[in-house]
């Protein structure tokens, strides 16, 4: 098992060895703004949004300035805005009382912002802070447990599978490459299997006529 899943992490880092983060952003808290934006929302989506609201508001101190109300006009062709919004507007309320205006380097102290989960938190450490981690979003759970890197239910215990089955030093750039693998190829809807270059190792081709 453990021969199979390093053959398939080393044969995704060769098909996608540009694989990294899409969210475009300048600083940590940037892209910690636009990890919270992108909750069921595609990055290209977001990068729209982002590219004019950095421009104007790149800065905590400059969110600072912003209403609830303002944000949401800015970010309404965003899913959940208006929860977002509400969500931001106070994480950054908190960055500047409890963290001296600085992103916390921590996934603990991440987790305590307003609307940050452990992958938002997870996504802002490995990106900015050369934290070795797994960000679960929708594509690493269904490519993951799709292909037989882990075996789980919940994007929670996902992380723990693929925290055990893959060497520590390459859980970020695994993540990056199962978004890709999740974006370019295993779809959620009709996956590309035949120009998959893991299929032979893919739990999910090796059953799917069966």
């Amino acid at each position: 098992m453990k021969k199979k899943i390093k053959i398939i992490v080393y044969k995704l880092m060769e098909t996608y060895p540009d694989a990294e983060c899409e969210l475009k952003y300048e600083t940590p808290f940037q892209l910690l703004i636009a990890t919270v934006l992108s909750a069921q929302t595609t990055d290209k989506k977001v990068n729209e949004v982002t590219k004019k609201l950095f421009k104007d508001y790149g800065t905590l101190d400059k969110f600072l300035t912003l209403s609830e109300e303002k944000l949401q006009d800015i970010i309404k062709v965003i899913g959940l805005y208006k929860t977002k919004s509400r969500n931001i507007v106070a994480l950054c309320k908190v960055l500047r009382d409890n963290f001296n205006g600085e992103v916390p380097k921590t996934r603990d102290e991440l987790v305590t912002l307003p609307g940050v989960g452990r992958k938002t938190a997870n996504v802002v450490i490995s990106n900015c802070f050369g934290v070795q981690a797994f960000a679960v979003d929708v594509h690493v759970f269904r490519v993951s447990n799709r292909i037989g890197l882990a075996n789980a239910s919940t994007p929670e215990k996902t992380e723990l599978d693929l925290m055990k089955n893959i060497d520590e030093n390459l859980w970020t750039i695994c993540h990056h490459t199962i978004i890709f693998h999740g974006r370019r190829c295993c779809t959620a809807r009709n996956p590309k299997c035949e120009e998959c270059t893991i299929k032979d190792y893919c739990k999910y081709y090796k059953n799917k006529d069966l």
